[in-house]
């Protein structure tokens, strides 16, 4: 069994049919999903779908697109959503230079503000990064040397040098569709350098639909295809890769064994 770790079921394009997507998914051998939130107004309805659906699981965040109408959340808010049995990890959060939809200084400090939520609360930190890269790394270390908190970079299109200073931090890697593509050789080079304990895959569903599905909306039970395409780049059979990243996310993400 696989685990999508990062979909957005509550999206347009899926939420409409959650349920069959759903049902398609577990059928396509997928055991779990981590159905993440990007803005405040989300946070009921994404913890409404993990608490009717058992293999689903929430994470309570802000998209660093959605960071300036947060500017004034504090950290508290995330404590207090984190609280419920079903949120299992902080995000997504992080800074996104790519498309400049919020002001950069307040992504950083709405990300610093999720990094304390995230050390806190002990769950993980689910972080987006576009295009910037230098101040991302920069706050995780500064960061880091504050105390210790547990976190992952999701969907990973980044330079194999970030990658290796994530790595360093102790953070894992999760790897999407985009891998698939044919002008993702830099990713697929340093898929191969992720350490078996630190690699998850996830959909990012309804975005990023993998080979062979591209053009449609991406569903979790494209991961499969993901997860088949990873695990050939890295000499291994898609079972052991399942086996591997399935363990992975449930040591990361310890709250969810918690019935």
């Amino acid at each position: 069994m696989l685990v999508d770790s990062h979909c957005h079921l509550n999206y347009p394009g899926l939420v409409e049919r959650q349920a069959e997507v759903l049902e398609r998914a577990r059928k396509a051998g997928i055991g779990g999903f981590l159905n993440i939130s990007t803005r405040r107004s989300e946070w009921a309805d994404v913890v409404a779908t993990a608490e009717r659906e058992p293999d689903v699981w929430a994470s309570i965040g802000i998209h660093p697109h959605e960071a300036d109408q947060h500017a004034d959340m504090g950290e508290g808010a995330l404590l207090d959503a984190a609280a419920h049995p079903r949120v299992i990890g902080i995000g997504e959060s992080g800074l996104d230079y790519h498309y400049d939809k919020s002001d950069r200084a307040v992504q950083r400090d709405l990300f610093r503000v999720h990094i304390a939520a995230s050390r806190a609360t002990g769950l993980p930190l689910i972080i987006h990064t576009r295009d910037a890269e230098e101040d991302t790394l920069a706050i995780l270390r500064e960061e880091a040397g504050k105390g210790a908190f547990p976190a992952l970079i999701h969907c990973f299109t980044a330079s194999a040098r970030f990658g290796r200073g994530v790595l360093d931090l102790g953070l894992t890697i999760s790897l999407s569709g985009i891998i698939t593509f044919r002008n993702a050789r830099e990713i697929q080079d340093f898929a191969v350098e992720i350490p078996d304990d630190r690699l998850l895959v996830e959909t990012d569903s309804p975005f990023l639909a993998p080979v062979p599905h591209r053009g449609r909306p991406c569903e979790p039970a494209f991961m499969r295809d993901t997860a088949t395409f990873v695990a050939a780049l890295r000499g291994q059979s898609v079972e052991a890769l399942a086996a591997q990243t399935t363990a992975n996310f449930h040591r990361l993400f310890g709250k969810a064994a918690v019935p």
